[in-house]
């Protein structure tokens, strides 16, 4: 049986002291203590993957004033855990990565309309990979060598 993805875009997002200091947003899920992710969601019927993406950083951490430098060139997929699949109607998601850097004038604000995450940090490379959950280290990986080997972080 053909596996079923929900299309989604995800955000690598640098702070505003980037490229000086190379430090990523990664934020603690409000519904799973302990699940700490980048900002992503599903993309909208008619909705570009950038449109998406600008959408969904409002809606998860109060911003939008980024700057996108680049996105992966491949879309890259996973599969959820059991449970998660269940719930979800999908077996996994299919994501467009996008690295960004919040401008200097960006405020973070979690505390949104319909709040995801109940906590966030800025971690240096090696801190992404202590906090994310276990089935997402692949995908973080890639995409973070991907954004590695082309000279951004």
């Amino acid at each position: 049986m053909e596996k079923k993805y929900r299309p989604n875009v995800a955000a690598v997002v640098l702070s505003p002291a980037y490229p000086l200091d190379c430090k990523f947003l990664i934020a603690q899920r409000s519904d799973i203590k302990g699940a700490w992710q980048f900002p992503q969601g599903g993309i909208d019927e008619k909705e570009t993957p950038k449109e998406a993406i600008l959408r969904e950083l409002s809606e998860e951490i109060g911003t939008d004033e980024v700057e996108i430098l680049a996105q992966h060139p491949e879309w890259l997929s996973y599969d959820f855990p059991q449970g998660i699949a269940k719930k979800m109607h999908y077996d996994g998601q299919s994501q467009k990565y996008f690295l960004v850097r919040l401008k200097s004038n960006a405020k973070i604000d979690i505390n949104t309309k319909d709040p995801e995450f109940d906590d966030y940090k800025f971690v240096d490379f090696n801190g992404v990979f202590d906090l994310v959950n276990h089935f997402k280290k692949p995908i973080y990986h890639k995409v973070l060598k991907y954004f590695k080997d082309e000279g951004y972080i």
